[in-house]
């Protein structure tokens, strides 16, 4: 791999960090290779915002390669939201441009005295004045800082105003709407002062036997052009699995408290193609091309809603009206807030009011009726700003909830809103979201496939019944572990690549000798490395839980009468995990198997 270069925006030192070769190995890159790098600085004490809260921008082996769906990168440090480990992960054509730029990552620490913004170019950095930055939307600073450098191929990631202003769900923007969304690292870089990175360079990503990797990226190409889930992502997106997943119960409605939303083909992706779509958008030489491109009344182009959009600001608002659902995620991106945590924040506020918990006193005269997009719509507009209740919601689902004495009512994990797939419809997600590194994430294993029917036999995952329990844990631990090695290569979840194939790719690109079996191992150790680092900052075996309204069943609908059995499911978790039951650490032997002595030795002198 190429140095990351390391930046202190309090003294303006840099320095260049060559990855050492075992951890290239054991880790290979992207959020794994992240929490090695991170570890020593991840602690319990640490506050999130101060100077010496690290931001790590980090690539993966086959970034920029043009291999199959690995434009991407990862940003990752400590949760402002959480308190505990946070990563995201970002599609587009940023992370490609660092490493022509000549780097595999950028490790940030300090905090600037006044805003600045970066421009790293074929190796060379300048920290630029940014104040005239400060308060422009996501859109805008990638225009603005463009035409400042004359270099309009360059590309730019930063904050929006939500960043500037601490809201713990800020997210980093760069590209067509492109989004390191969940765990709020875009205020952690407002902490810093940082508006923004822009990046361009002429270089290619290191190869070692190029020629072989060529050919065989080519043929893998290929054969996702002509996939099946490829053409369904291309034509629909991935908010056109919308309607199965209503009829399976998995579309949470009314904050995933009703059963049925019988306007789910209002809000689908094939609603979308047939009404407002007008093209596709791609990440770095992706062939599949899953990004929607919109028109509305007005005119303008914009990006279309994903999935998660289509839900958190459709369903889950009781919102059937497809437009402003468009709008409502169009303003979350520009202000940089996370979608999924945006709009669970806001249902859980819809909730309060309907039970009476919250009142117009404390909305400033709003009344919060289901359905009501408009209002929604008010409330991203003073999260943004901090006005009003929005100062309350900038804080996330759960201490919102507190706010109002109504903690167990929010929709969360650890400090991270669920995302939008109900594991009463598919119960492997119920130890997914209690078990994540970083809160309740699907995207740490969306197991919720394999439920569907994707259980593949080269993982050696076998196919349960959806609403099976405690005898899946094996299959979702083993998913999580390759969940692992795809976040750090950085691949795409939508990619449909056979595990052999990847294999075949990381040996030729890197000159490992991976089998199957042993490629899963840096998943794992990614895995328990990110327990031990949680561990350490204070997570217990009695983080490990779902909120109340995931616990009670629903009288209707796909997932009526069904809640998962989450205390047999996480036994039979820990047992195969190698956990301890009773602290929820990783044992000192299972540490030491993975060849990580040093975390066992910090972790069992607690």
């Amino acid at each position: 791999m190429q140095p990351i270069l390391k930046i202190n925006l309090s003294t303006r030192e840099t320095s260049e960090y060559r990855i050492p070769d075992e951890w290239e190995r054991d880790y290979l890159g992207g959020a794994s290779l992240a929490a090695r790098l991170l570890y020593a600085s991840l602690t319990s004490e640490l506050d999130p915002f101060s100077p010496a809260a690290p931001l790590l921008f980090l690539v993966g082996p086959l970034t920029g390669t043009a291999g199959p769906a690995v434009g991407r990168f990862v940003v990752c440090g400590k949760s402002p939201a959480t308190g505990l480990w946070a990563e995201s992960n970002c599609g587009g054509f940023w992370g490609p441009e660092l490493r022509f730029a000549g780097y595999d990552g950028l490790w940030i620490t300090g905090k600037a005295e006044k805003p600045v913004y970066l421009w790293v170019m074929d190796g060379r950095l300048e920290v630029r004045e940014g104040a005239h930055l400060w308060g422009l939307d996501t859109y805008e600073i990638q225009t603005k800082i463009k035409e400042e450098l004359g270099q309009h191929s360059a590309r730019v990631a930063g904050i929006g105003p939500a960043g500037e202003r601490g809201v713990l769900f800020a997210n980093i923007m760069c590209d067509h709407g492109r989004a390191a969304g969940r765990t709020g690292l875009g205020a952690v870089m407002g902490a810093k002062n940082l508006k923004a990175i822009a990046v361009e360079g002429n270089g290619k990503p290191p190869l070692v036997d190029a020629a072989a990797f060529n050919v065989l990226r080519s043929q893998v190409n290929q054969a996702l052009k002509t996939d099946t889930m490829s053409h369904f992502y291309h034509e629909v997106g991935t908010s056109g699995a919308a309607d199965y997943l209503e009829y399976l119960g998995s579309l949470p409605k009314r904050y995933y408290r009703q059963g049925v939303f019988k306007n789910v083909d209002k809000i689908s992706g094939s609603t979308m193609a047939e009404t407002i779509l007008t093209g596709t958008s791609a990440c770095h030489a992706c062939v599949i091309a899953c990004g929607r491109v919109v028109r509305l009344e007005d005119g303008a182009k914009r990006k279309g809603p994903e999935y998660e959009t289509i839900a958190g600001f459709g369903s889950n608002l009781l919102n059937d009206d497809l437009p402003s659902i468009v709008r409502l995620g169009e303003l979350c991106d520009r202000y940089g807030r996370d979608v999924i945590s945006a709009s669970n924040t806001i249902g859980l506020a819809y909730t309060l009011f309907e039970k009476g918990l919250l009142t117009e006193k404390d909305t400033g005269g709003l009344a919060l009726n289901w359905g009501d997009a408009g209002v929604a719509e008010q409330l991203i507009h003073m999260t943004a700003r901090g006005e009003g209740l929005g100062e309350i919601l900038a804080r996330g689902s759960r201490r919102f909830g507190r706010h109002f004495n109504a903690e167990d009512e929010a929709v969360q994990v650890n400090g991270l809103e669920v995302a939008y797939h109900d594991p009463r419809a598919f119960s492997g997600m119920a130890l997914v979201y209690a078990t994540s590194p970083r809160g309740a994430c699907h995207n740490k294993s969306d197991y919720f496939t394999v439920d569907m029917g994707q259980a593949d036999a080269e993982l050696g995952l076998e196919f349960y019944e959806r609403h099976s329990g405690a005898e899946k844990a094996a299959n979702v631990a083993r998913h999580q572990d390759w969940t692992g090695v795809l976040d750090a290569l950085v691949m795409c979840r939508f990619a449909n690549v056979p595990p052999e194939r990847i294999a075949a790719l990381i040996n030729t690109a890197c000159g490992f000798n991976f089998t199957m079996n042993s490629l899963l191992l840096p998943g794992e150790r990614a895995w328990n490395l990110k327990r031990a680092i949680n561990n350490r900052m204070g997570l217990t075996r009695a983080n490990d839980k779902l909120p109340k309204a995931l616990m009670e069943p629903f009288p209707d609908g796909g997932a009526a009468g069904y809640v998962p059995p989450i205390e047999e499911m996480l036994t039979a978790y820990y047992a195969i995990r190698g956990w301890d039951p009773e602290t929820g650490r990783p044992t000192k032997e299972k540490l030491h198997a993975l060849g990580l002595a040093d975390v066992a030795h910090d972790l069992w002198k607690l």
